[in-house]
């Protein structure tokens, strides 16, 4: 069966979404992991049948509630409002409850992933207020090339540059919120790599429609090396609680100049998880 006609019998039901799910084995979590051949610019899906359950997924709930505040990005952004890391999600509530926020990020995903979802259909008629984005780590990796970073640069930020572009396109009057890659210290060496794309990044905002938001210093020090408690111990890469209230703690300020205090009640569609995580 192929993807196209896995969207074609895709029901907005969840209980469908599980069914579908059941009869397609998974190479792990994720899936597939796409050519790193191939541009950073190009959108390209992802096949593997658990990320065409969670872009139906998302799809569906781009259609639900209320949305102001729209995440994107990959499995950073993804864990943090997400069903199967309660945790994360009840951190994302204390922070963004009343605010309209919701999250729609996919783990794995490299900015050709998200640039095709953006492209088809998860950002189509939701209109939030603000778009925060954050996405790259995953065009990073963990390895320099031995030919040096400079091409591995200027893909990642022309990537992100189309990523903005669709945004805007969809999206015309919202506040992107442009967040610097995270510092990972699954291998130090790769940390010039991500300074030289936060650079190129903060180049793309204007301070207005687009803002560029680095958290690194709060994160890391000054060489990168990540301070205790901020990253998942294990992949020295993913935040804790504790690395993503700082987080939290950049973002409300913008949030709140932008939209006001947040209300007493939320209408953000509810929150989603991983479809693999509900069999």
């Amino acid at each position: 069966m192929t993807a196209t006609t896995l969207f074609r019998i895709v029901s907005p039901r969840s209980a469908v979404l599980v069914g579908i799910l059941a009869l397609f084995p998974t190479s792990g979590i994720y899936g597939q992991h796409l050519s790193t051949s191939t541009p950073a610019s190009e959108p390209a899906p992802r096949t593997d049948p658990n990320s065409l359950l969670a872009h139906a997924q998302l799809l569906e709930k781009a259609k639900k509630g209320r949305v102001d505040i729209y995440f994107e990005g990959d499995s950073i952004a993804r864990r943090w409002g997400a069903t199967d890391y309660p945790e994360f999600l009840a951190n994302w509530t204390r922070n963004f409850y009343g605010w309209n926020a919701a999250d729609f990020g996919w783990g794995a995903d490299r900015i050709q992933n998200i640039l095709w979802r953006l492209n088809n259909g998860e950002l189509d008629g939701v209109n939030p207020k603000i778009v925060v984005l954050l996405a790259g780590t995953n065009n990073v990796g963990n390895a320099v090339p031995a030919e040096g970073d400079d091409a591995k640069v200027a893909d990642i930020a022309k990537g992100l540059q189309a990523v903005l572009d669709a945004i805007r396109s969809k999206a015309p009057n919202a506040t992107i919120v442009l967040t610097g890659i995270f510092p990972r210290n699954d291998n130090m060496a790769v940390m010039p790599t991500i300074d030289k794309i936060n650079a190129n990044l903060s180049k793309l905002a204007d301070g207005k429609t687009i803002r560029y938001l680095n958290i690194n210093d709060k994160l890391a020090d000054r060489d990168g090396k990540l301070f205790e408690g901020m990253m998942n111990a294990g992949d020295k890469l993913h935040p804790t609680v504790k690395g993503y209230q700082v987080w939290a703690d950049a973002l409300k300020p913008i949030f709140t100049e932008l939209l006001g205090p947040p209300a007493q009640e939320d209408h953000a569609p509810p929150p989603t998880g991983d479809p693999s995580a509900r069999r």
